[in-house]
């Protein structure tokens, strides 16, 4: 049997990070991934491959639209097949740079699918069907989470699809349905609207990505409106009926009422994740996930001893960049160092345009909390470089705390979003004012300076262009 320090089953943000940091604090270390390449969900069918779409698509739908009004005159022509090569090669090129990192860290890479034989020993089942035993002092469960499945719609990924099939349509939609307005349905109905295809969202709560500052999510949800997204909001889907160019769905309002169809070339189901853990073995160690099947753990470490856990298949935001941050500190604590995460800090970015970006509290829990606030906001449409880029729409909001003016929480819904979220995310770690913010020189004309200005707004002396 091959003996380590640390086994972590699956390859995906949270468990390549703990083999790499593992290998850095000269830790004996080996990662399962049953895939065939490194990088999980993430970078093969999700984060990355989803944002090449979302780049490239936008560029399409800017020299469709836009380019004309800055004295651009083109006549664009979709290359679908060249679209979807070029996401593949960058996609591939990330996974190499991965398997770099383990060679030059001293990570081994076992392909196989892993599941815990009993305590300390990790079964590994090869494409051969043979299946080989790793021993670990330690053991790291990060398989990351697969889309949940919603009752009546059967994916088949042929006309009924999840995130990964809507990364690899064979063609443009003329219409698409997308069930579920998160923010993975809403970044993949934006690729395919982008591209031509007549989007209609259909969500059973009242209001478009849950969790988002309801303000933001109205103007994000405008935007969207004006790009020619359609929304069923506050509805079901309780069947659906596929037939051999299109698909046909029943839905009625998810308060009771009359039933109604709606027809498309395809339907996306996008109504969430779930943990993913099936055939992982747990039982062999007493590790019993909860009733939505997530793994409890106490700093990432489970009730069985030795066996650790990051990542989706844990409680906490289901974000790639949040793995990460658990993987890192959990291999520190194995490695007997101080890792910790601070989970009120985990930023959250919707790539559509514009983009939407969030860090730590809205103005509806700060008010459920009972936090006296203060709020300061800023519209891009005063904004000097957004201006002359053609970009107002949405604002940057500052919400800080009354008596110590610390920065309780931003929302950002405009242009580059998810780059300016950053700045607040490092002034929150070191619990800063928002004065601190808004004293502090920002480059003119850039869009940073429309989260200056939203600060400066807390106390009420914005100026706007």
């Amino acid at each position: 049997m091959a003996q380590y320090d640390v086994v972590i089953i699956g390859g995906g943000p949270g468990g390549y990070n703990a083999a790499i940091r593992a290998g850095q604090l000269g830790l004996k270390v080996a990662c399962v991934e049953g895939r065939g390449v490194l990088g999980g969900t993430c970078l093969n069918v999700g984060c990355m491959p989803s944002k090449a779409l979302l780049h490239a698509s936008e560029m399409y739908d800017l020299a469709n639209k836009d380019f004309a009004t800055l004295g651009i005159e083109v006549a664009p022509k979709l290359n679908l097949g060249q679209m979807m090569k070029q996401k593949a090669e960058s996609v591939t090129a990330l996974t190499k740079g991965i398997e770099f990192l383990f060679k030059k860290n001293k990570a081994d890479y076992v392909k196989g699918w892993g599941r815990i034989a009993g305590p300390g020993k990790v079964a590994v089942k090869g494409e051969d069907g043979a299946e080989s035993i790793l021993e670990a002092k330690h053991i790291v469960i990060a398989t990351g989470s697969e889309p949940t499945p919603l009752a009546g719609v059967e994916v088949d990924q042929k006309r009924i699809v999840d995130s990964t099939g809507a990364l690899s349509l064979p063609e443009v939609p003329k219409s698409m349905v997308v069930i579920g307005a998160g923010i993975i349905g809403l970044e993949l109905g934006s690729v395919w609207r982008r591209l031509g295809a007549e989007v209609t969202v259909v969500e059973y709560l009242p209001r478009i990505t849950p969790g988002m500052d309801e303000e933001t999510a109205k103007t994000f949800q405008r935007a969207l409106t004006k790009q020619g997204m359609k929304f069923e909001l506050g509805a079901k889907v309780t069947a659906a009926k596929v037939g051999k160019k299109d698909v046909e769905l029943t839905i009625e309002p998810a308060a009771g009422g009359e039933a109604k169809s709606l027809k498309a070339d395809y339907v996306l189901l996008a109504i969430g994740r779930r943990p993913f853990t099936d055939g992982l073995g747990l039982e062999t160690v007493g590790i019993t996930p909860d009733k939505r099947g997530f793994i409890e753990t106490d700093h990432f470490k489970t009730s069985a001893e030795g066996v650790w856990a990051i990542g989706d298949v844990i409680h906490g935001p289901m974000l790639a960049h949040k793995a990460e941050e658990d993987a890192v500190a959990c291999i520190e604590l194995i490695a007997g160092k101080a890792g910790h995460v601070d989970y009120d800090l985990v930023p959250s970015v919707v790539y559509t345009y514009p983009e939407v970006a969030w860090v730590g509290k809205t103005e509806e829990a700060l008010k459920a909390e009972g936090v006296a606030y203060k709020a300061g906001k800023f519209p891009f449409t005063a904004n000097s470089r957004a201006k002359i880029n053609h970009e107002t729409d949405g604002f940057a909001k500052v919400l800080a705390d009354a008596k110590t003016d610390r920065i309780l929480g931003v929302h950002i819904v405009g242009p580059q979003a998810g780059e300016m979220i950053g700045e607040y995310c490092v002034a929150m770690a070191f619990a800063a004012a928002s004065e601190d913010i808004a004293r502090i020189c920002h480059p003119h004309p850039t869009r940073s300076e429309a989260g200056r200005q939203a600060a400066m707004g807390v106390e009420g002396w914005t100026m706007q262009a």
